[in-house]
């Protein structure tokens, strides 16, 4: 019988979400499940590492945000990359 990712220890390769939205829901789901205990043990550590990327990713698209406000704020308009 295969292990599953979480198992082995490995981490499945997700797509990031499109949007900071989508990233914050999946996340606050992860959340909800982890405190309720609704995961098996197996499933913990992939949980928690998706929960790590998906984090990253939502600090990662605010601090080009509060970045583009800064320069707004001081009259500098760029363009706004939000990749």
């Amino acid at each position: 019988m295969a292990k599953s990712p979480a198992a082995t220890g490995k981490t499945v390769d997700t797509p990031m979400p499109a949007s900071y939205e989508e990233a914050l829901a999946e996340l606050e789901q992860l959340v909800s499940k982890m405190e309720a205990g609704a995961l098996p043990l197996d499933h913990l550590l992939a949980s928690y590492q998706r929960g790590a990327q998906l984090l990253q990713f939502c600090r990662t698209r605010l601090e080009a945000v509060e970045t583009q406000v800064k320069l707004l704020e001081d009259g500098q308009i760029k363009p706004w990359d939000a990749a």
